[in-house]
């Protein structure tokens, strides 16, 4: 039987993933709040761009006010899978808002940057909460427009229940996923998420408070070490709270022994092969609307899990205060910054 499926959420990320999984014949509907977007993508559907190739998906899309009318379509909850794509900060309302339109063996899978699944799975149910760990990059500029830079060959999620076990609706969720990229599977999905989280905090929050290019990164070794110090930081408090990091997105076991220069830049190295130059990150686009960043849930995070385990983290520390002036228009994104931050 047909799922049921929901993307609530449509900035890059969720507009993406709703796209290819409308393409793939999936019943499926948007939710956002943004009412531009949605008027947008009701009038001409969802228009998305990957290496110089277009396509305009038509799409069944609602504004959040209009969830009632998908109610009243239904005696029952009628959503048997939800794609959750918001950002960090709005996951506890956006969970609540959708309770009660998921089923009661529906599930959520949450396509976030951060560990949302430690705050959803209280609110839905841990039976009902499928985490997942993802690169996929994309930018929303214009309502109804999405650049994605990652394609489907360069795009990967890696899905696991929380409690590692291997499950029916585990493997169909995947089926359904795939339309969208590369899927794995994984029984130890919160290593997989934590190693996502390392990236996060070495490599898309220091771009922004840099204002810096992959080239950059790569290139300066102050730069550089310090996006080693950051990967290393994190890794160290996962270590102490118990998690195993896990390869990612094609790298092998292998390439994460041990807390080396080279361990942090090999993961560097991959995301930036996947997501190709020019490619800005999330973080690099909330600065330039204007708008909060995921910082107090990428770095600020590590902070937080660094003092709960009695692990230092003072690179951390320093980007998360930088990225909270930045927000706040004391400082601009660029590398001054760098006197701010350990580099050595």
């Amino acid at each position: 039987m047909a799922k049921n499926i929901a993307v609530l959420g449509t900035g890059a990320i969720g507009s993406s993933i709703g796209a290819d999984l409308t393409r793939a014949g999936h019943n499926v509907v948007l939710i956002d709040q943004w009412p531009a977007h949605v008027e947008a993508m009701k009038a001409h559907g969802v228009r998305v761009t990957i290496k110089q190739q277009e396509f305009v998906t038509p799409v069944r899309v609602f504004h959040l006010a209009e969830m009632k009318d998908l109610e009243r379509c239904a005696r029952q909850p009628p959503l048997d899978i939800v794609f959750l794509a918001v950002k960090s900060y709005d996951t506890c309302w956006m969970a609540e808002f959708i309770k009660p339109y998921l089923k009661p063996d529906g599930v959520l899978v949450s396509v976030q940057n951060s560990l949302n699944d430690e705050w959803i799975a209280p609110i839905i149910g841990r039976e009902r909460d499928i985490a997942c760990a993802f690169e996929l990059s994309a930018e929303v500029f214009e309502p109804g427009l999405v650049k994605r830079n990652t394609d489907h060959a360069g795009t990967n999620f890696v899905l696991g229940e929380l409690d590692g076990t291997i499950t029916p609706r585990l493997r169909e969720v995947a089926q359904i996923l795939g339309a969208v990229g590369n899927i794995e599977i994984s029984t130890n999905i919160w290593g997989a998420k934590w190693s996502k989280l390392v990236y996060n905090t070495m490599g898309s929050t220091v771009r922004a408070a840099l204002d810096a290019s992959q080239q950059v990164i790569l290139e300066n070794p102050l730069v550089l070490g310090l996006c080693c110090k950051l990967g290393r930081e994190t890794a160290q408090v996962g270590s102490a709270l118990g998690y195993k990091l896990e390869p990612i997105f094609g790298l092998k076991a292998e390439d994460f022994l041990g807390l080396s220069d080279e361990v942090f830049q090999k993961l560097i190295l991959k995301v930036f092969s996947l997501v190709g130059r020019g490619a800005r990150t999330m973080v690099q686009q909330d600065i330039m609307k204007g708008r909060l960043t995921e910082i107090e849930y990428l770095n600020g995070l590590v902070v937080k899990k660094g003092r709960e385990a009695k692990v230092p983290t003072p690179a951390s520390e320093a980007l998360t205060f930088v990225l909270k002036q930045i927000e706040q228009g004391k400082l601009k994104p660029g590398l001054s910054n760098l006197e701010l931050l350990p580099t050595s």
